[in-house]
């Protein structure tokens, strides 16, 4: 193998060993939880790389770096997420790559979202993205929808042409109650995701936990995990 092939082998299982160690101690069984490999700032090489070794899930934040990637990797068997906030007029490169955007936080994405979606034939999976540093139905400092406005959002997502509700998604916040609390936070998270499938059963999925917490995101019920330095590293960002 490469140096770098052997370095991301390497990384990759010991990321590995901390889910399987979380699902064990949670009782869970390791394939309840899902690792999306966030590969932002990273080149497609590395995610050719990834897919040599079994990553199926790879997630961008930024369209001007995941867009060219996701055309330059277009021939692996990916699933890409779309998980940084993100401008209507960056719709419609987006739901050209992106089988799933983790970061819906208002009612004009969804529109935008839903139109070109429908326009293109494809079916984009969405989260709405949760801000427990948020009032009830502000925005948060990092993006999201305070817990009061999922309900709304969703039912809208739920209704769009294009659109599947696949659940919620959220950051730890870093001001507010939940500040430094990461476990509570996510606890806090499974509780709205419980309310929203009484609604909404199929929107199942839940999005929490990244490098540094994501034991206490298994620990609470996550269904996925957003892991990108304790996989790829620390590298400068591209451009």
């Amino acid at each position: 193998m490469t140096d770098r092939k052997t370095q991301l082998a390497a990384n990759l299982a010991k990321v590995e060993d901390r889910i399987a160690a979380a699902c064990a101690a949670a009782g869970r069984k390791r394939d309840e939880v899902t690792l999306i490999v966030v590969t932002k700032t990273y080149p497609a090489s590395d995610v050719r790389i990834l897919s040599e070794l079994g990553v199926r899930h790879v997630a961008e934040n930024k369209d001007q770096d995941a867009a060219p990637k996701a055309a330059e990797c277009s021939d692996l068997p990916l699933v890409w997420h779309f998980v940084g906030q993100l401008q209507t007029n960056k719709v419609r490169s987006v739901v050209r790559y992106a089988d799933v955007v983790q970061s819906v936080d208002r009612s004009r994405l969804v529109t935008a979202l839903s139109k070109e979606a429908a326009r293109v034939g494809r079916e984009v999976g969405c989260l709405i993205q949760v801000a427990l540093d948020a009032e009830e139905s502000a925005r948060g400092e990092r993006g999201g929808v305070g817990p009061g406005g999922i309900e709304e959002l969703a039912d809208l997502v739920a209704g769009s042409p294009g659109l599947r509700l696949d659940g919620l998604m959220t950051v730890a916040p870093l001001a507010g109650a939940y500040a430094g609390r990461q476990r509570a936070a996510f606890e806090r998270l499974m509780d709205l995701s419980t309310h929203l499938r009484r609604a909404h059963p199929a929107a199942n999925m839940v999005s929490a936990g990244m490098s540094a917490d994501l034991e206490e995101a298994v620990a609470v019920g996550a269904t996925h995990v957003r892991v990108g330095t304790a996989v790829l590293g620390v590298r400068p960002r591209l451009g």
